[in-house]
């Protein structure tokens, strides 16, 4: 069966949300992981698990908590009306927010371990060679770090891509604003349309596949590269 509008409406939709969240975590997660591998302050484990509390955080829970910052009584929501750009509950704006957080650990995680990876040898060595740190980070551990960073770009892509309780609660299932491919299978199950469910809902099956795919290959390169 022919994909429909809404469908393909659904889709680049969908791609922007995973494209944009991606860019947006990877500026975000790469400072925030090394942080994380580097220090020693007490600060460290509670920020750790703030990361990594979406991997045991319903989705739900946290996009209601997220509606509630965001809608109009909010701190989130009355700030944005205040600036005059109302709210972010039911926007594209408020669902690349949602995603970000929702895939925050699919970012850091992969970092942070290819950073660890990395040890101190390296930066000490660029230290020697009176690198800055700043200089050291970018010549040193961020091209060392590669690995980790295609992992986290393909995680945090795919997962943005599944997303489906956070994009429910935030942005409904508005046509051509909020209705990502994982709402629109589920609005095509409501109505029994279960032929074009399936369409959707292969595509998805088959995405996911490449998805681990290109991970096992990715892994096995770095393996024999080590």
């Amino acid at each position: 069966m022919i994909l429909t509008p809404d469908s393909w409406q659904a889709i680049q939709l969908t791609v922007a949300l995973a494209t944009s969240t991606t860019v947006i975590l990877l500026i975000l997660a790469t400072p925030l992981a090394w942080w994380l591998s580097q220090t020693q302050s007490v600060w460290r484990a509670p920020i750790h698990a703030l990361v990594t509390l979406p991997l045991v955080l319903p989705p739900s829970v946290l996009g209601f908590y997220l509606l509630i910052v965001m809608g109009p009584q909010g701190p989130l929501g009355q700030f944005t009306q205040a600036m005059g750009w109302g709210v972010l509950s039911f926007t594209f704006t408020g669902l690349l927010i949602g995603s970000i957080l929702f895939s925050l650990p699919f970012a850091v995680q992969p970092l942070q371990h290819a950073f660890d990876a990395i040890g101190s040898r390296p930066m000490e060595v660029a230290a020697t060679l009176r690198a800055s740190p700043l200089d050291a980070f970018f010549s040193v551990a961020l091209p060392l770090a590669k690995p980790g960073m295609v992992t986290a770009a393909i995680l945090s892509f795919a997962h943005t891509v599944g997303e489906f309780g956070v994009v429910l609660m935030i942005g409904g299932n508005i046509p051509g604003k909020t209705r990502v491919v994982s709402t629109e299978i589920y609005g095509h199950v409501e109505a029994m349309e279960y032929a074009q469910a399936h369409v959707l809902a292969a595509g998805m099956l088959v995405f996911s596949f490449v998805v681990l795919l290109a991970l096992a290959l990715t892994n096995r390169r770095q393996r024999q590269v080590v």
